[in-house]
């Protein structure tokens, strides 16, 4: 079992391999946002990853196409994007397919963000169970490097919006020492990466949640 475990990551890794080397051929690198069943609200912050996009052009000298997609968990075009997008408020469910889909993106070296936007948490930790049965999300401690890229966080993510006046928490799933999938809790950095005004949040912490995006992008680019 466990080498036919190793076959499959060699495949997924090899198509990967492909799949982002005909995209680079093709045009710019694309980002993308999840499109989950369930019920929730996939589509909330509709302006952040354009936001955040600009920024890091801007500021960190990639070259990230301008608009970003919209991909479904059980979609092979999910293989296309090294980093994916999840945030919403309500429900969400992944079937087996879309689990084993995920798996093996993530696996191949994809990379998944799920910022809660108040409302996930409940269904986050049993739907990635179904992705990696094997696997529980443990909380990334302030020394780790995706707080420290080009920006600095000390002590860890900042908080960019008030619910129930808890801390905020950076909780990661490790496949075989990698860090494969990202929540975010209590932080709503999608909230900040919004144009200003949408959800009252100062400059200053729309500038900080940028940042700590900026740093969460260049740290899967350099992996």
């Amino acid at each position: 079992m466990q080498c036919y475990s190793k076959v499959r990551y060699l495949v997924y890794s090899l198509l990967l391999f492909i799949v982002n080397t005909v995209s680079a051929q093709e045009g710019p690198l694309r980002i993308a946002k999840l499109k989950y069943a369930g019920g929730g609200d996939w589509y909330a912050a509709r302006t952040a990853l354009p936001n955040l996009i600009k920024y890091c052009n801007r500021q960190l000298g990639t070259s990230i196409d301008a608009n970003d997609a919209i991909v479904e968990p059980a979609s092979k075009e999910i293989f296309n994007y090294p980093y994916i997008f999840m945030t919403g408020h309500g429900t969400f469910l992944f079937s087996d397919n879309e689990a084993d889909n995920l798996r093996n993106y993530l696996m191949a070296g994809g990379f998944l963000h799920i910022d809660d936007n108040y409302g996930l948490d409940p269904h986050v930790r049993p739907q990635l169970k179904k992705v990696f049965p094997e696997l529980d999300f443990v909380e990334l401690p302030f020394s780790h490097p995706i707080f420290h890229q080009r920006y600095e966080f000390t002590n860890g993510l900042p908080k960019i919006h008030e619910h129930d006046g808890k801390s905020a928490q950076a909780f990661g799933l490790l496949f075989e020492g990698r860090l494969v999938c990202l929540y975010t809790f209590e932080c709503d950095l999608g909230n900040g990466w919004e144009d200003f005004g949408i959800h009252g949040d100062s400059e200053d912490k729309r500038q900080q949640a940028l940042k700590m995006g900026a740093n969460i992008l260049q740290y899967i680019f350099s992996q």
